[in-house]
């Protein structure tokens, strides 16, 4: 494909001024990124009018629409087009590169083959109001930069971890540092709650010797250097996917230096499938199985799309479930499946307590009146979900942001608690038991437990309707893109 000097394009917003505003989403090709990039997209071309183009990469793109002809080609599906671009590594198995490798290798290639997209498009009269991209995809600012247009990040973790990374590098770097391995060690961050060393985002943790923690460091680094650079031109502005009325401190915590917009949004409706996922639904009739269970009484059990369970911490569950005797519905993916866990399955004619999937829509099983507790790994999807769906949650946090989730559940929204686990980082199958009763249970904590989760969901939902403040900020987002205030 011929690539065309960017010096022949106009490169104003301007060209857009008499056009429908269009925003272009670049983003990493994971589900923690798809997923919440795509309800954002879909959210905006809705209640704003907008065109919305979304990008990922061919190989992220195939699985979304794997069930599709021609699934490696642009789609539309009426509301947004789907133009996927190379990051050259589509007949390559990442597993044979270390993280800095890959990401070097992913950002030569991506950033080359996004702006041949981006510049097709202004050359064929499609040009872009906006580009806006999650992180690990910092080059995206300088393509938008080339074209003349605003670049906003979307921020898909919670608005604290924003600030705890914000602060981090902002005066904090060396005390968290030095008290890296001491797990119980406080720190106080401006505007936020007191936290520990277990906390804190796992990243900031990066030891030289562990290439790939530094890596992503470094990349978390060039970000909010980033961010500084344009705060001596404007005030940047970053799109987060919280809602106000969850994080009003952390959002405020960095207000003066970053214009933080919180537009937090699920789907009313869990109907379908649908295109972002990247795992084939299991064909079980999970739903059909929910709806002969009573209200509230069902754990529902998933640790994401990334962690994997050690062997041991599966038969630790297993036996936890055994005992607590609660039926139970459990998301292993097939990645994920180990002896006991086939045997278990095969068991499963007599075992009418629980049911075992590859993958489900988390969403609509959450949204269930059967769904009584989440054992989750804590990732900011899955924490996100349970709570707009009023789920209290068994906190079993692995990495990343996933301990500072797990915080936020037990101590400021107080709708679950965090496990304990042993010197291997096992969750016992006792401790599971004692963490359900106190959740699901009939006692005071329980019952606590339970009105906290309603709360936060009803927030949520004021939130997200119509002129509540996700939606309004995304309307004043979308007005300030197309210079309209």
């Amino acid at each position: 494909m011929q690539t065309m000097h960017s010096s022949s394009i106009s490169r104003s917003p301007s060209m857009a001024d008499n056009h429908q505003p269009h925003f272009l989403f670049i983003t990493y090709p994971v589900q923690s990124h798809i997923n919440p990039s795509l309800h954002l997209a879909k959210h905006l071309a809705t209640t704003t009018g907008a065109a919305v183009t979304f990008s990922t990469t061919i190989s992220a793109h195939r699985r979304m629409f794997s069930s599709t002809p021609n699934s490696d080609k642009d789609f539309n599906d009426g509301l947004i087009t789907y133009l996927p671009f190379s990051d050259g590594l589509e007949s390559h198995i990442r597993g044979s590169m270390d993280a800095k490798e890959y990401l070097s290798v992913f950002r030569t290639n991506s950033k080359r083959n996004v702006s041949i997209l981006v510049n097709e498009l202004f050359a064929g009269g499609r040009p872009f109001t906006c580009m806006v991209h999650t992180f690990l995809l910092n080059w995206v600012a300088d393509i938008a930069g080339e074209y003349g247009i605003p670049s906003v990040l979307f921020w898909i973790q919670a608005a604290t971890v924003f600030a705890t990374y914000y602060h981090f590098f902002h005066g904090f770097e060396s005390l968290i540092k030095a008290h890296s391995d001491e797990p119980s060690f406080s720190v106080c961050l401006p505007g936020l709650q007191q936290l520990q060393i277990r906390d804190l985002p796992s990243f900031l943790m990066a030891t030289d010797s562990d290439s790939h923690y530094a890596t992503i460091l470094d990349s978390f680094r060039e970000l909010f250097e980033i961010l500084d650079r344009e705060q001596e031109r404007v005030k940047p502005r970053v799109l987060i996917n919280t809602f106000q009325e969850w994080e009003t401190d952390a959002l405020a915590s960095v207000s003066t230096e970053i214009e933080t917009i919180p537009v937090g949004h699920l789907p009313k409706e869990y109907t379908n499938f649908g295109a972002g996922y990247l795992f084939k639904e299991d064909e079980k009739k999970y739903m059909e199985w929910l709806d002969t269970k009573e209200e509230g009484s069902v754990v529902y059990i998933s640790f994401g799309s990334l962690s994997v369970m050690k062997k041991e911490q599966i038969e630790e569950i297993v036996q936890g479930l055994k005992e607590s005797k609660r039926p139970y519905l459990w998301v292993v993916r097939k990645d994920n499946r180990e002896k006991e866990l086939i045997e278990i399955e095969e068991e499963e004619g007599e075992d009418v307590n629980g049911m075992m999937v590859e993958w489900c829509s988390q969403v609509r099983v959450l949204a269930h009146k059967a769904v009584g507790c989440f054992v989750t790994h804590c990732g900011w999807n899955s924490t996100l979900e349970s709570l707009a769906s009023g789920v209290p949650m068994v906190c079993v946090p692995q990495w990343s942001d996933q301990g500072t989730n797990a915080k936020l559940v037990e101590s400021l929204w107080r709708c679950g608690v965090r496990s304990e686990v042993d010197a291997g980082g096992v969750v016992k199958g006792e401790e599971l038991v004692k963490c359900l009763e106190l959740v699901m249970g009939s006692g005071e904590n329980g019952v606590e437990i339970r009105t906290k989760a309603k709360m936060w969901k009803d927030k949520a939902m004021d939130a997200r309707s119509e002129c509540g403040s996700s939606d309004l900020n995304l309307k004043a987002f979308v007005d300030k893109s197309c210079g309209r205030v």
